[in-house]
């Protein structure tokens, strides 16, 4: 297959970037179903190197992995070649250009390489020196819209002949990964049920992922008071308002310490009022399961300069919040920003 344009190709890095972002992969973190992926690949190849790589428009993430280890359970072989390099400690994840896996997105097919030697394109590549690799077979990762996201990859560190056999098993080991997708879009339109709710709201109310508080969501409310932002943007960052009073501050502390904090009667100027209004900021921390670890942080702001709503009713709101995440299970959170 023809690879892509330089214009294709930044245009696919964008929308690829979206997808992860939108299915919650856009990160380099171990995720469970993605490790035994990988784990599956190195044994039915019998190769001591293999990743589920998903790839944004910057840098590459293994968010699957499987390296070899000195363990006598380990179920790989990897006699032979031996491991000339310590691989215990390889991160999760690399830049846009290293190694392979880059090649099989823009050509989006599969590439066996039996010898990276016999091929002077690929002879020259860091991650032969870095890691010693002499073999590769990458597959692309295609999620159920038909997007090519990444790849599932095995390496050896000797020449390997990718028969038509292993092949067609690692294309169809990828493919078990659809229904992973589609579950994660399933727990998306579940969300977006919710969010409906958080729309009518007469209140700001936006929440935010991670450490960095990228925006997720945000309803007409809080755009109206505290400004229209990008979503997936760092709120603390296009919100200098929120941060100068110590609402990302509170917020911090709701996700470093897994319990809801509360920012009280705080003054500022807000674009939908003259005068300084006076908030009550409700900073509840939360994960899309009971066993889930808090990701993302919901943020409530009471308006108490007039009628408002009261500390009990606004901690109720926010319990009630929590709870429906749980039940919705694991899984991304929405792409949706009203008002954009």
């Amino acid at each position: 297959m023809e690879s892509l344009s330089s214009e294709q190709h930044r245009l696919a890095g964008e929308q690829r970037t979206r997808r992860l972002r939108i299915l919650g992969l856009d990160a380099a973190e171990a995720e469970a179903t993605f490790d035994r992926v990988a784990r599956l690949a190195a044994s039915f190849t019998q190769s001591p190197l293999a990743m589920v790589n998903f790839i944004n428009d910057e840098r590459q993430m293994f968010r699957g992995m499987y390296v070899p280890t000195s363990s006598p359970e380990d179920p790989v072989d990897t006699d032979g070649g031996g491991i000339p390099f310590d691989l215990s400690n390889l991160a999760r994840e690399a830049p846009g250009d290293y190694g392979f896996c880059p090649h099989v997105v823009a050509q989006q097919s599969q590439l066996a390489l039996d010898d990276v030697f016999d091929y002077p394109r690929f002879k020259g590549n860091p991650l032969v020196n870095d890691l010693g690799v002499r073999s590769y077979l990458g597959t692309p990762l295609r999620d159920n819209t038909g997007l090519v996201l990444g790849t599932v990859c095995v390496a050896d560190f000797q020449p390997r002949n990718w028969d038509a056999k292993i092949r067609q098993g690692m294309q169809e080991l990828t493919e078990t990964l659809l229904s992973e997708f589609k579950l994660r879009d399933s727990l998306l339109a579940q969300q977006q049920e919710l969010f409906a709710v958080f729309d009518g709201a007469p209140f700001p109310i936006m929440l935010t992922e991670g450490p960095d508080h990228l925006l997720r969501y945000a309803n007409g409310k809080q755009g109206q008071a505290f400004g229209m932002v990008p979503q997936f943007s760092p709120a603390r960052h296009v919100l200098p308002g929120l941060d100068k009073i110590g609402v990302f501050n509170a917020m911090d502390d709701a996700l470093r310490m897994g319990r809801t904090t509360t920012l009280p009667q705080v003054s500022l100027r807000t674009y939908d009022s003259p005068a300084p209004q006076d908030f009550s900021f409700l900073c509840t921390p939360v994960r899309t399961s009971p066993s889930a670890p808090f990701k993302g942080v919901l943020t409530v702001a009471m308006n108490t300069t007039g009628q408002g709503y009261g500390g009990a009713e606004s901690q109720a709101f926010a319990a009630n919040v929590q709870q429906r995440f749980e039940q919705l299970g694991g899984g991304a959170l929405s792409d949706r920003m009203p008002g954009r």
